[in-house]
């Protein structure tokens, strides 16, 4: 297969940058399609590690080609500021490429996002505040503005004077002072010079690329119940990062992708508000939360712990086609007496296996759990899947039976050589 997608299944922060560079490895391009600097992506090879919000994981890899799509909204500051950090670690920055169709975050994006944040109270969202939602709701309105206008002198003055006179408006009326506009583009007009050279049309190249046969890799941020249309709304973010959204995002055609791979966590974690299921509370989501490191990467907010969630997995693989799973941080699991799988849902006395689209009907479901036994072997050092203990297989085994999706790798610690691979996209 020549066109695979690193998708997460869960709510975000599921190891999807961990699998992304593996199969960096063996493509020749690598494509962030959505999302922008809000998500962040660990990466840790040997004694170095990396944390990469905008540019694809494929960047640590030579000759890897790094694409950010048009479906991305990019903080040309934070791009830039990315760039010259990842060049100073001693790595090739001259092959990434900036799609001039996506979409630029101002300070007022930030401004209005942390506004509305506020404004919110206890009802807030709990955005990152990197003005993710605030420029896609621009784009959406059709007065933001593109990196393709900011790299040209006389357009970016002619839209940010447009978008700058509704943006003060907005911004007065949560008490902000507004902008002044030759500030702004001053400032903008020097950012777009610099990040002219990375600029182009990407879809045109994606689009060359797909018909010459080359391997590709896209990677989304957060995870499929975070998608605006199928997720947890209104807790989601303001981009799909399902693969349904890949051929629009990065304009190709619908039949460009060849496989899904499904990253899912070994239990399940969330940061924000919004309903979770199966969240555990007290000793034991404290003891998994310091096991794996669960905090975010940009954020570094203590993210919620749960039981793995079957019902979540079946949701993201029946909607977005997922044809197997990678299933990351199973060494975090090992000491547990028991471990919980949710495999439906009870509400109103009647048992349901999918997710509603109502967050008042999802607050009431109540999980109904399977009870594996655990295991006490160290697995970190495996390679292969019969080394595992038998009821790590099994637990591993019952997952595939769960939501009839195969596994085709799993992790047992965060370096690239604690990766076991079952099914090989790339080499079948």
């Amino acid at each position: 297969m020549k066109r695979i997608v690193v998708e997460g299944s869960q709510w975000g922060d599921e190891g999807k940058g961990k699998i992304t560079d593996y199969f960096s490895q063996k493509a020749k391009i690598v494509v962030r399609f959505q999302g922008g600097n809000n998500a962040g992506h660990t990466i840790v090879f040997g004694s170095k590690k990396f944390a990469v919000r905008l540019i694809p994981s494929g960047i640590f890899h030579k000759g890897t080609t790094c694409v950010l799509a048009s479906g991305m909204v990019v903080n040309p500051e934070a791009f830039l500021e990315e760039l010259a950090i990842i060049k100073e670690a001693g790595f090739d920055t001259s092959k990434v490429l900036l799609s001039d169709r996506a979409s630029v975050i101002f300070d007022y994006h930030k401004m209005l996002d942390g506004a509305r944040e506020t404004a919110l109270g206890k009802a807030k969202i709990g955005t990152t505040g990197k003005g993710i939602g605030p420029c896609y709701t621009d784009k959406a309105s059709r007065i933001g503005l593109r990196i393709g206008d900011l790299v040209n002198e006389k357009t970016l003055e002619k839209r940010l004077k447009n978008a700058l006179e509704f943006k003060n408006r907005e911004l007065e009326s949560y008490g902000l002072a507004p902008l002044k506009f030759s500030e702004v583009f001053k400032k903008y007009k020097k950012l777009g010079e610099q990040i002219k050279p990375y600029v182009c049309d990407t879809s045109l190249f994606l689009q060359k690329e797909v018909k010459k046969g080359t391997k590709i890799l896209f990677e989304g941020a957060q995870g499929a119940m975070l998608c605006l249309t199928h997720g947890t709304y209104p807790f989601v973010t303001s981009s799909s990062p399902m693969a349904n959204s890949i051929p629009l995002s990065c304009g190709i055609p619908c039949n460009s992708i060849e496989y899904v791979l499904g990253i899912a966590k070994a239990y399940t974690t969330r940061v924000g508000e919004g309903p979770f299921p199966t969240e555990l509370f007290g000793d034991l989501a404290n003891e998994i939360r310091v096991r794996g490191h669960e905090y975010g990467t940009v954020t570094k907010r203590p993210r919620r712990i749960g039981w793995l969630d079957a019902c979540v997995l079946r949701h993201a693989a029946n909607i977005s086609g997922i044809n197997g799973w990678a299933v990351t941080l199973l060494d975090v699991l090992t000491g547990l007496d028991e471990i919980k799988i949710c495999d439906k849902y009870i509400y109103n006395g009647k048992t349901i296996d999918t997710i509603p689209a109502t967050l008042e009907e999802f607050e009431e479901y109540q999980p109904h759990y399977i009870t594996l036994k655990g295991w006490k072997e160290d697995i970190t050092k495996v390679k292969s899947f019969d080394e595992l203990p038998k009821n790590a297989q099994n637990y591993l085994k019952t997952i595939e039976k769960l939501t009839g999706v195969k596994i085709a790798l799993f992790s047992v610690g965060p370096d690239r050589k604690q990766t076991i691979v079952l099914f090989d996209p790339f080499e079948n």
